[in-house]
C-alpha cells in the first residue's frame, strides 16, 4: 500500500476499520462446553468498492463447492492449516491521513476471489485433491499417517518458497487432529458444525424487516445439511419473502406456536 501522489477523485472509495480474527483457540461457552473459535487480535481495513465493482468486467472463474471440499479434507487423522498490479489507482481510498492505493489486489474487489483461486490452482494444480485442498487463501494439508503428513507439508512449503508465497504464521496450525475449515469442524470423525457459529445463530434476535429474514435464512442454510427437513422448516420464512405485505407478528406466531 502506498500514498497516492496525485488525487484520482474518480476512483476514491470510502474506508472502515473492523476487528480482525487470527488464530484458532478453544474456549468454554455458557454451557461449559469446549468450542473452537478465532481470537480477535488486530484490525482489518475494509474499503467500500461497490461503485468500482459495478463498472468492473466480471471474472466468472468458479470457486470450489464447499461441500465437496469438506468431504475431501474430512476423515483424516493429521492436518496442517496454512493461511495464505495493474490498475492500482482504482483501489485508491481515503482516510483522515490522506489517500492511498493498494499495490496488490485487495479483498472487496468483485474479481478478487476468482483471481486468487485461479492463481492458487495454477500453483498447486498437481497437489490439489491428492495431498491438499485450497479455497482462496485457506490451505488444508492432510495425511493418513504422521510421516506422510510431514512429507506433504514439505512439498507444499517448498512450492510456496518457489513461488514466493508468504504465509501468515499466526493463522497456521501444524500437525493437529481437527480444525475449522470453511466454517465447519473437520477431523478423523468427519464433518461437524462449529458450535461457536451455532451459538451466534441461536442468539440472533427475531427479524423485523425483510432484510433480517434473508439474513437469518442465510445463516441457517449454511448448516442445512445437518438439519433434518430443513426445507420444510424454513418454508414459512421463505413464503414471507414473496409476499407484498409482511406481518411479522404473524410470522412469530407461526414459527413459535
Amino acid at each position: 500500500m502506498e500514498e497516492e501522489a496525485k488525487p484520482v477523485h474518480r476512483w476514491v472509495s470510502p474506508t472502515q476499520v473492523v476487528p480482525k480474527k487470527s488464530r484458532i483457540t478453544v474456549v468454554q461457552n455458557d454451557k461449559g462446553e469446549e468450542v473452537s473459535t478465532r481470537l480477535t487480535s488486530s484490525w482489518r481495513v475494509c474499503i467500500d468498492y461497490r461503485k468500482l465493482n459495478v463498472v468492473t468486467r466480471k471474472d466468472h472463474f468458479p470457486l470450489p463447492f464447499i461441500d465437496q471440499v469438506l468431504e475431501r479434507v474430512s476423515s483424516h487423522p493429521f492436518y496442517y492449516f496454512l493461511d495464505g498490479v495493474e490498475d492500482q489507482e482504482k483501489t485508491t481510498f481515503t482516510c483522515p491521513f490522506g489517500t492511498y492505493a493498494y499495490k496488490r489486489m485487495h479483498f472487496g474487489l468483485c474479481n478478487a476471489p476468482a483471481t486468487f483461486q485461479r492463481c492458487m490452482l495454477s500453483i498447486f494444480s498437481d497437489m490439489v485433491e491428492r495431498i491438499m485442498e485450497v479455497f482462496m487463501d485457506d490451505i488444508t494439508i492432510y495425511g493418513s499417517v504422521f510421516d506422510e503428513c510431514l512429507v506433504n507439508l514439505e512439498a507444499v512449503l517448498n512450492r510456496c518458497i518457489e513461488k514466493n508465497l508468504v504465509l501468515n504464521w499466526e493463522k497456521c496450525h501444524f500437525m493437529v487432529h481437527q480444525g475449522i475449515v470453511l466454517g465447519h469442524i473437520i477431523s478423523k470423525q468427519g464433518i461437524e458444525v462449529d458450535k461457536a457459529k451455532v451459538e451466534l445463530i441461536v442468539k440472533l434476535s427475531a427479524p423485523t424487516i425483510v432484510k433480517g429474514v434473508r439474513q437469518f435464512l442465510g445463516h441457517t442454510r449454511f448448516y442445512s445439511r445437518f438439519i433434518k427437513d430443513f426445507s420444510k422448516l424454513a418454508r414459512p420464512l421463505c413464503e414471507l419473502l414473496i409476499k407484498l405485505k409482511l406481518d411479522f407478528s404473524h410470522l412469530i406466531l407461526r414459527v413459535n406456536p
